[in-house]
């Protein structure tokens, strides 16, 4: 039976492709409050600009290529149980080949009417102010804001808890509840933490390895090692 590897990938797992990492140093996003489009209110103060900049981010995607590490990930499945569990929005790891995929904030190629929260339908164009679903709801980005639910944590704490490998790659371990994730695994299991600039993470009883690198070198790395 194989081993079962969880994966867990944050904004730094793209930003090799070159897309953007959520967080600058400055707070912004595409040089973009990340309130005015990234939230509830920001949708409903000026629901134009947070499709444009989805829009383009949705643009960005079909300019970007996976990196090595996302194409590493997918290669794992051959001798692996792989399961990821990402906070990016991209579809690089669909595209690098991986199977299972679990998105915790949504995705950009997919969208659902504006009070529809169990919808999603697939979307590769821009979204206009007068799209609509059949319920004649304003369609919006399938994404999670600040301040509204992350509906997918249900289904990823119990493939973490079933993990016998856990490998976490460029996140800052910031932003819940997605960061505190890898405490569900068995104290036992090995942890694996890649990112050129790691947090420090606290109380976790499992034998952790920092790979202090991008997620290619990190990724070249640990494939030799498991």
């Amino acid at each position: 039976m194989q081993k079962k590897i969880v994966v867990l990938t944050g904004a730094g797992m793209s930003a090799e492709s070159g897309i953007s990492t959520f967080r600058d140093s400055n707070g912004l996003w595409e040089n973009h409050d990340i309130m005015d489009v990234a939230s509830p209110i920001g949708w409903k103060k000026n629901p134009k600009l947070v499709l444009d900049f989805y829009n383009a981010r949705r643009a960005q995607l079909k300019e970007v290529q996976p990196n090595r590490g996302h194409e590493i990930l997918a290669e794992l499945e051959q001798s692996f149980n792989v399961q990821i569990i990402t906070q990016n929005v991209d579809n690089l790891h669909e595209r690098a080949g991986s199977s299972n995929i679990l998105h915790l904030h949504g995705e950009l190629v997919k969208v659902r009417g504006e009070f529809s929260d169990e919808e999603s339908i697939y979307w590769e164009n821009d979204i206009n102010l007068g799209d609509v679903n059949e319920n004649a709801e304003q369609l919006r980005p399938d994404i999670v804001w600040f301040g509204e639910q992350v509906p997918a944590i249900d289904f990823a704490i119990p493939h973490m808890q079933s993990a016998d490998i856990v490998i976490i790659i460029g996140t800052s371990l910031q932003v819940y509840p997605a960061a505190g994730l890898m405490h569900y695994a068995k104290s036992h299991v090995p942890v694996y933490y890649i990112d050129p600039n790691p947090a420090t993470i606290y109380d976790l009883k499992n034998p952790l390895e920092v790979l202090p690198m991008s997620a290619s070198e990190g990724m070249e790395i640990l494939k030799e090692k498991l």
